[in-house]
């Protein structure tokens, strides 16, 4: 199928830069769609409401549902911000590996 192994790194190094091109634009995805997520702010400023609410008429209960409901949101938004943070890094290292790979092989890159 490749006649000189030269060929199978070129496309090695086509392959891994398009998976480092794809886990960036997946990361920004990630990161735009955690950020605007409309529906945990919506949640969490209800929650919070409803805990100013529960202090005020001394319904403990209420206030501990209420802190453990922003508690979760909060886990749930710094976890997707960590998945897009962990892509971000992906995407950097696969995309220097396909640089550097292309440099070994002395493919000029368009820069």
């Amino acid at each position: 199928m490749f006649e000189i192994p030269y060929q199978v790194f070129v496309i090695a190094t086509a392959v891994i830069g398009g998976l480092g091109i794809l886990c960036l634009l997946l990361s920004i995805i990630i990161m735009v769609k955690a950020t605007m997520s409309k529906s945990i702010h919506a949640i969490a400023e209800q929650t919070t409401k409803l805990a100013e609410k529960g202090i005020t008429d001394n319904v403990s209960g209420l206030v501990g549902n209420a802190s453990a409901l922003i508690s979760s949101l909060n886990d749930l938004a710094r976890s997707n911000t960590g998945i897009g943070i962990f892509m971000v890094f992906l995407a950097m290292t696969l995309l220097a590996a396909a640089y550097f790979l292309a440099k070994q092989l002395g493919i000029g890159l368009p820069i």
